[in-house]
């Protein structure tokens, strides 16, 4: 059964893709379609949330444009065009969408999993896989499997399981100092404050804090907010925001430091990044 759970602030979906009927019956669970890959196109509006909830089907979460958040297994992810996250089966994830995004999700059945990621991650979308994705959220439910519609829905698996990740997550300290310190960085990117700083802060040492960032993240403290950095910049870049203004307001020196720093991590300058596909 395609499950949900906790699903809050329901604004209009503005469904693209409506699911037909089998035998009469109005199909709107994945488990009542005898295929194995299915997709779904909607549009989603700014700031509509779905909150935690979990599919005993994997999805792959795809906007086609626009920009989203999503939140799982302790990680937050920044999903531009480009990019969509793999979400394995009965992960608990929730949605946030930051500009309007057309949604056209992937969903696999468990009978297919075999060579899909176990864990969440992002998955670049080639154009290759944009353009069968393109096609196949077009098909009915219930395509022909053994028709041209099936085979090239057997071709899109085989994208995704080549398909390679990017590092576009951070995680999410859930507790004590860190997660204060890192609650202040999401809302304050631009804040100077060394590790040092916010020791005195706190009443605590430095090392201290080193240990503890490390140990919930799995990164120090200057590369978490780093990648704070490098994901608050997408949604800006995606909201067409200069580049001159965003190096400000994230604390960079200058322009050109902050596209070193993009560059280095996504390997591709910021004001070229919406423009590939």
């Amino acid at each position: 059964m395609f499950m949900t759970k906790n699903i809050a602030k329901k604004t209009p979906a503005f469904g693209l893709r409506p699911f037909l009927t089998h035998d009469g019956v109005e199909i709107d669970d994945f488990d009542k379609l005898p295929r194995d890959i299915n997709l779904k196109e909607v549009l989603r509006l700014p700031d509509h949330e779905i909150h935690p909830h979990q599919h005993i089907w994997g999805q792959l979460l795809y906007a086609s444009q626009g920009v989203m958040q999503v939140m799982a297994q302790g990680h937050i992810w920044v999903i531009p065009p480009q990019r969509a996250v793999w979400i394995p089966p009965n992960v608990e994830h929730a949605i946030k969408v930051v500009h309007k995004v057309r949604l056209r999700n992937v969903y696999i059945s468990p009978n297919v999993m075999q060579g899909l990621p176990v864990h969440c991650q992002v998955m670049h979308i080639s154009p290759l896989l944009r353009e069968i994705i393109a096609e196949a959220v077009r098909f009915p439910p219930l395509y022909d499997t053994d028709g041209p519609e099936g085979r090239l829905m057997r071709v899109l698996l085989d994208c995704l399981k080549a398909t390679p990740s990017t590092p576009l997550q951070l995680p999410v300290p859930d507790q004590g100092m860190i997660k204060t310190i890192a609650d202040f960085l999401k809302e304050n990117p631009d804040n100077e404050k060394t590790l040092e700083d916010w020791a005195q802060e706190l009443g605590t040492t430095s090392r201290t804090l080193a240990r503890h960032f490390k140990k919930q993240t799995d990164m120090t403290f200057g590369q978490w907010r780093q990648q704070a950095r490098l994901l608050e910049a997408l949604s800006r870049l995606a909201d067409q925001q200069s580049i001159a203004h965003i190096a400000q307001d994230l604390g960079y020196s200058s322009q050109s430091a902050f596209s070193a720093m993009f560059k280095k991590a996504l390997g591709i300058t910021p004001g070229q990044y919406f423009k590939t596909g």
